[in-house]
């Protein structure tokens, strides 16, 4: 951003030079990423109902939403006759380490996100737990909103429970998009589920997913050819 930023300044001349020409940018840091195993959900998912938290836990697998999206959530979020959830805020760390509210951090991040019938069912149950009270997660112990590495830790205690080795809570965004890649949903329809800025980027973040579509694709064709030859 800087260097485009002082490129543009080179350009009407403002500065001689651009500053940003000799630096070196650092490597960024890349996470292997990890998915929860379809064989393995129905155990985690026991165990979040155990913790009385299966509602929260089901919506992230069925709608890969960012952590601090999931916590800002509020009842008036939930169209329950169009089955869809808004997404429209997030809860983030500022500058300062301070929580704050604010919007995504792209505008194709704020979005409507179609949710399966047992998720809606889900969360009315949940909201029946506390019916006055505006956020759709709200923490048992002080009626606010979840803080989001609150969640991860809830998220940790799950896998324990369950028996499962450690993968990030990140890792349920990846498993939503994951499956749903290989089990048909096509690349666009994911990508503005997940409110990513392009669907070339969810293609070069899921190549090993949409890898099993394209051999199924080849073996289509393959067949088409032996038919037409």
């Amino acid at each position: 951003m800087l260097h485009c930023a002082f490129e543009r300044a080179v350009k009407e001349r403002l500065i001689p030079r651009n500053p940003t020409d000799d630096c070196i940018a650092p490597k960024v840091r890349k996470f292997e990423m990890k998915i929860l195993e379809p064989e393995h959900m129905k155990a985690y998912l026991d165990a979040a109902d155990a913790r009385g938290l299966l509602p929260m836990f089901y919506l992230e697998l069925v709608s890969g939403l960012r952590k601090g999206e999931l916590v800002a959530l509020l009842w008036s979020d939930l169209d329950i006759k169009n089955r869809t959830i808004s997404v429209s805020k997030q809860y983030i760390k500022n500058p300062n380490g301070e929580l704050t509210l604010s919007r995504p951090k792209t505008e194709t991040s704020v979005r409507k996100v179609s949710i399966p019938q047992m998720a809606v069912d889900l969360l009315i149950q949940e909201h029946e737990k506390h019916p006055g009270n505006p956020y759709m997660f709200p923490s048992p112990i002080t009626g606010e909103m979840y803080y989001p590495d609150s969640v991860v830790n809830l998220h940790k205690k799950i896998l324990k429970d369950a028996g499962l080795e450690h993968i990030r809570f990140h890792d349920l965004r990846h498993t939503f998009a994951t499956l749903a890649l290989q089990n048909g949903v096509d690349i666009k329809t994911v990508s503005s589920m997940l409110g990513h800025y392009d669907a070339g980027f969810t293609l070069r973040t899921y190549t090993h997913a949409t890898r099993q579509k394209q051999d199924e694709a080849a073996e289509t064709m393959g067949n088409f050819m032996e038919q037409v030859m």
